[in-house]
């Protein structure tokens, strides 16, 4: 039974990820480069390392959440050098597919269990454990991680081989982005048309306009008191990740062959509204640029 776990990026995400393991009973050493996130995660129990060698030389399990592609594929090339044979090794990062299976190939000589496990829920899920996982793996691997996901979140899938946890991430994010552009546009149509931000909800959210941007997500206060809208657009799950995701889809659209005329165009708006200084917002908060607005409200 996993005991110890390695966990190797104690950010915004990473950093509640590994206080849910600590308080489910497991021995948690972290390693971070930025010493607040460090500092942040030892309040909540988690044994600070010094390198990413010293945080997983005990570890029964490791767990990566880095920024992206090229940090993932750096450590897991660490990883390689230092970790036992047959260790479990999960990266949580949302990242290009084709680094992801190259970071499974680089432990692959090491007879690893590894995993991709991209997650869903912002940093209101990773406090709460109530993430999605969307895995990619051997079945092995999966069914030796589902207990220590479990710990992390409420929802894992296991979506294929190497890569597929990846591949489902900037699928789903695609539609969301996708999604959040066309409600935002629904709602500054709505009010040159003098209707009710209300009103339009109370009529969308049971029809056929229904989808988790409106009725989880709302992009206007008031009818979802737990959407960012409702703290002047702090993040939950800021524009420029967002900006992140739409680009690795487009990235994975252009090697695959295909065609994704809206995510594209959603990725155009995306990169503009960060551009425009609102990428530390939450990524519903494009309607503000929809509204005409050209930077953020005081």
């Amino acid at each position: 039974m996993t005991k110890t776990i390695g966990f190797i990026g104690l950010g915004n995400m990473g950093g509640p990820m590994a206080a849910n393991l600590v308080k489910a009973g497991l021995r948690v050493a972290g390693f971070d480069l930025v010493a607040a996130s460090c500092e942040a995660a030892k309040a909540h129990g988690v044994g600070i390392a010094n390198s990413v060698a010293e945080a997983v030389a005990h570890a029964d399990a490791v767990v990566t959440m880095l920024p992206a592609g090229k940090h993932v594929l750096s450590v897991w090339g660490e990883l390689a050098a230092v970790l036992r044979p047959r260790t479990l090794v999960i990266d949580s990062s949302t990242i290009d597919v084709d680094s992801a299976r190259k970071a499974h190939a680089l432990l692959a000589g090491k007879e690893c269990l590894t995993l991709d496990a991209p997650v869903s829920g912002g940093t209101g899920g990773a406090t709460a454990g109530t993430l999605t996982f969307m895995v990619g793996g051997a079945n092995e691997a999966f069914v030796a991680a589902e207990p220590i996901l479990g710990m992390m979140g409420k929802r894992i899938v296991h979506c294929g081989g190497a890569g597929a946890g990846q591949a489902a991430k900037i699928c789903n994010n695609m539609i969301l982005g996708i999604s959040m552009a066309g409600v935002c546009e629904a709602f500054v149509l709505a009010e040159r048309l003098g209707l009710s931000h209300q009103a339009l909800f109370d009529v969308a959210s049971t029809s056929s306009g229904q989808c988790w941007s409106l009725t989880s997500y709302c992009p206007v206060p008031g009818p979802v008191p737990t959407s960012p809208a409702n703290r002047d657009y702090a993040p939950g799950f800021a524009a420029a990740l967002m900006l992140k995701d739409l680009r690795l889809a487009q990235e994975a659209a252009l090697a695959s062959g295909a065609t994704t005329p809206l995510g594209a165009q959603a990725a155009q708006l995306y990169a503009l509204f960060e551009k425009l200084g609102h990428g530390g917002e939450d990524f519903s908060a494009i309607i503000r640029m929809l509204r005409g607005e050209s930077a953020a409200t005081p």
